[in-house]
């Protein structure tokens, strides 16, 4: 048995990628994507059919250069989201634009849109999720849209506080990043971490010991992993988002996957909720979690950004 197969008997493996060949090799439950990852699979020779259809249809339709451009990003989006959902057999995540990741009303209409789009490829909202980034904003996006039936994954969680007011909103999943929190604390203290004393472990660990005991029904999904050793330390957390250089790796090796979380009867009483002042309080007292979520939603903009200018760049070439 390899590494992946014993390590699906103790977490839900998603594929963390746009490349319809990686997620059949390697047949994850769910999988998700960014804006990195549309990018990423822009290139693919699998997506080109469906980008020159889809650049196409918008040429066609929608005159005003910006919104042929918001447009061809959305319907790209779930152009391949739905491409995904016909592999998968769960759910793929897909992602609001990251400038708006501090405008609660706005990213509940591009949430209404994304999800309006999946239903027009006969794809329900039971099989999406809506990706946020974890602010305040968009922790309150997420809140609104669960209660209208919107399921959603918060991504970009490095704090407590944000896992918190996470789970006070009652959102479907969360997804602490492993990966780019050790990445800060190499950088700061200049060590290197193995996977029992990895600072990114250690705080999805915390993570899902607080959903456990406090038992709240959020799934917990480490995600942002930088090797194999970070992701079998975590097996038994709810779900697991996988990069296919790393699936590849473990599905390459036989070696023993224990179990690393287990649940607990040792439960606690929910905690207070936060208020947004005891939430901006508690982010902004993490240096890492601060620095970390401003830079991945500047990294996620700037993917973005370039993914715009290539798309202008071929709706000029099909206008």
């Amino acid at each position: 048995m390899t590494q992946l197969d014993a390590l699906k008997r103790h977490s839900t493996v998603v594929a963390d990628t746009g490349d319809l060949e990686a997620i059949r090799r390697y047949q994850p439950q769910d999988a998700t994507t960014n804006p990195s990852l549309i990018l990423k699979a822009f290139d693919l020779p699998d997506h080109q059919p469906l980008i020159d259809q889809i650049l196409a249809e918008v040429a066609a339709q929608v005159s005003d250069p910006d919104t042929r451009i918001e447009q061809a990003i959305d319907r790209l989006s779930v152009a391949i989201g739905a491409e995904i959902a016909g592999i998968v057999p769960g759910r793929v995540s897909t992602e609001v634009a990251a400038r708006l990741s501090f405008d609660t009303n706005a990213s509940i209409r591009k949430a209404h849109d994304l999800i309006g789009l999946y239903e027009q490829r006969g794809i329900g909202p039971e099989r999406v999720l809506i990706k946020l980034a974890s602010t305040w904003e968009g922790i309150r996006a997420a809140e609104i849209l669960e209660r209208e039936g919107i399921q959603c994954n918060l991504t970009l969680l490095f704090s407590e506080a944000q896992a918190q007011a996470c789970f006070d909103a009652g959102v479907h999943l969360v997804s602490p990043f492993v990966g780019r929190v050790t990445d800060w604390y190499k950088a700061s203290t200049g060590q290197d971490y193995g996977p029992e004393n990895d600072p990114g472990v250690a705080f999805v660990r915390g993570v899902c010991d607080t959903a456990a005991r406090h038992r709240y029904n959020t799934v917990v999904m480490g995600a942002s992993f930088r090797n194999t050793g970070q992701v079998l330390a975590l097996a038994g957390c709810d779900r697991l988002t996988i990069s296919p250089t790393l699936l590849e790796q473990l599905s390459a090796s036989t070696d023993d996957v224990s179990l690393r979380i287990q649940g607990t009867d040792d439960y606690l009483a929910p905690q207070p909720a936060l208020t947004e002042a005891a939430f901006r309080w508690g982010h902004n007292q993490d240096p890492m979690a601060n620095d970390k979520l401003a830079d991945g939603i500047r990294r996620f903009a700037a993917d973005q950004d370039e993914l715009e200018r290539r798309i202008a760049a071929k709706l000029d070439h099909v206008g």
